[in-house]
């Protein structure tokens, strides 16, 4: 059988009698047992027949099963998510706040399956307005230490591929009973907010609730019906909560926090898994409406725990949300870029994020934002969970947690509990639990980690599968890295990046100069730069290692110009592909 992590060099051998019948060309997945010397292949044993490598969703499932992520429930833990009645019982009302004459609302991408935020928005008498985020109370239906328990804090996460979702709790739970389907009664987890006219919290409750969401949105809907493209009955509120996610947002900006325009795609998928269109998302209104409303739940949350905290003494144990400040030399990277950018900008001693905020700000609409942007996440440090509570420097945050989406996501689940916890007056040992937390956190941030290169590998998967059957095609893309071994371009409409090799840019011998980010020909003074507008032609993909290769024929000149370069043929590449897979 040959490996897809090239970084095992021979084939594993897999006895007849553990082959489970895999046939010549099928995917499997094997339990690798052992490699005693570099000269011997390893040995194995299948455990897992995953189809034909062209059989839809197999190359998607490989990946999944590449980064060792739990692609099934087992039938126990199956069997326990199915226990929970369906109906809520009177017993189950007692203590909560019930809201199911409330007027609340999801508000979600069109093809989501589960629910667990729902918003409301109500003007008071003094004028001002009460936001309500209403969550699932997933702890209601998976207790603490239960195996559905112990399974979603080994996942910690769900994880979102090109095609599928692999999700942290069984479909029993996140599809149907902890899902905020419209038109039922749910158990929630509500964060009421009052908001004053300065977009301040004047005053706040965190309550246990039953809410009967009224309507099933998707951003594409709210977003015509606020830009007056459809009518709806409840237009009034979503406008109303439209004007205050203004609000919102430009007091967070104020303070000092950074957005992020981050690319993403989607793809139209044929029959058999195949890309036949990638399409650039659009980040509408309609989506930072509910980010903003997330982040002051969330923000008030954090903000909740230092209050009920005993004045003087340690803060209630708690798990958080964290993003430390940029290292020093990170930072300086950083200016060095915008320096051989030719951006102006005033270095600072302490970097704050609201001096960040401002030098993005300086450069919207210029053909380097989007390379600056990247730049500039590259060199902030990772948000983590933690038990210690520094902040979040990209948010502008002092306090942050996670309470939105604990279909999702385990802290969410355990910020539930603990808030349950400290309203019952339950704490017993906190050294212990702060114990359990610094675990918890650890275990989550890594399975995030994990979760989001998987995510970025099933994308890179599939680009690479569209690109494959553009070979010779021309594009227009913007240079995106320039290294000594060559010059990666992404493409304009689909995000694809690729490489041109440092060989194929025959016209002249470049040399690679670290302090501008640029390639600069020894004779013609031809320079090859960041930012540069280019237009290449699609000259080689590689499937097996999700390589694409470009030819430079054209880039813009300081003086708006087409610099035309030559073009020259090529001989064949040698084939790259190994051996067919079993």
């Amino acid at each position: 059988m040959a490996p897809d992590d090239t970084k095992i060099y021979r084939d594993i051998l897999v006895p007849e009698d553990q082959a489970m019948g895999a046939q010549d060309g099928q995917k499997v997945l094997v339990r690798f047992d052992s490699w005693e010397r570099d000269q011997h292949n390893p040995s194995g044993a299948i455990v897992e027949v995953l189809g034909n490598a062209d059989d839809p969703g197999v190359d998607v499932i490989s990946v999944a099963y590449s980064y060792n992520l739990p692609v099934h429930f087992s039938k126990e833990l199956e069997k326990e998510a199915a226990k929970p009645a369906k109906d809520i019982k009177p017993a189950d009302l007692q203590g909560r706040e019930d809201l199911r004459d409330l007027v609340c609302f999801t508000i979600d991408p069109s093809d989501a399956k589960d629910f667990d935020d729902a918003v409301s928005l109500t003007v008071l008498p003094n004028g001002n307005r009460e936001l309500g985020v209403h969550i699932a109370d997933v702890s209601f239906y998976v207790q603490q230490d239960s195996k559905v328990d112990k399974e979603a804090l080994q996942r910690a996460t769900s994880v979102y591929l090109v095609d599928r979702v692999i999700p942290m709790l069984p479909e029993r739970l996140s599809n149907d009973l902890c899902s905020l389907r419209p038109n039922e009664d749910r158990l929630t987890y509500s964060c009421f907010m009052e908001v004053d006219k300065n977009a301040e919290v004047a005053a706040y409750r965190i309550v246990t609730s039953v809410i009967h969401s009224k309507r099933r949105f998707n951003y594409d809907e709210v977003q015509q019906i606020l830009d007056n493209k459809k009518d709806d009955e409840l237009k009034t509120v979503l406008q109303e909560m439209d004007q205050l996610r203004a609000e919102l947002t430009a007091k967070r900006f104020e303070t000092g926090g950074i957005d992020f325009e981050t690319p993403e795609v989607s793809f139209v998928l044929d029959d058999k898994g195949f890309p036949q269109e990638i399409i650039p998302k659009k980040r509408l209104n309609s989506h930072r409406l509910v980010e903003e409303f997330m982040l002051l739940a969330n923000q008030t949350v954090a903000r909740h725990i230092k209050k009920i905290s005993k004045p003087g003494g340690k803060t209630l144990p708690f798990l958080y949300r964290i993003h430390e400040k940029p290292a020093d030399e990170k930072m300086q990277k950083f200016f060095d870029l915008l320096q051989a950018l030719e951006i102006s900008f005033k270095p600072v001693k302490r970097i704050s994020s609201k001096y960040f905020q401002k030098i993005l700000e300086s450069i919207k609409g210029s053909k380097e934002e989007k390379i600056i942007e990247e730049a500039a996440l590259r060199s902030m440090m990772k948000a983590v969970y933690s038990e210690k509570n520094v902040g979040h420097f990209g948010l502008g945050f002092a306090d942050y947690t996670h309470f939105t989406s604990p279909i999702r996501r385990y802290p969410d689940l355990t910020v539930h509990r603990l808030l349950k916890m400290y309203a019952a007056d339950q704490m017993k040992n906190p050294g212990a639990m702060l114990k359990y937390l610094e675990k918890t956190a650890e275990q989550s941030t890594r399975m995030e980690r994990l979760a989001v290169e998987a995510e970025r590998d099933s994308i890179k998967l599939k680009q690479v599968e569209f690109i494959s059957k553009h070979v010779g095609e021309e594009y227009s893309g913007l240079v995106s890295g320039v290294l000594a071994f060559g010059v990666f371009v992404e493409l304009a409409d689909n995000y694809i990046e690729g490489l041109i090799p440092i060989e194929e840019l025959s016209d002249d011998f470049y040399i690679f100069d670290e302090k501008t980010y640029s390639l600069i020909g020894r004779d013609t003074d031809q320079v090859i730069r960041l930012g540069d507008e280019v237009v290449v032609r699609v000259e080689f993909v590689d499937l097996e290692q999700k390589r694409i290769e470009f030819r430079l024929l054209e880039n813009k000149t300081d003086d708006g110009s087409r610099a035309q370069r030559p073009i020259i043929v090529q001989k064949k590449r040698p084939s790259r592909r190994r051996g067919r897979r079993r």
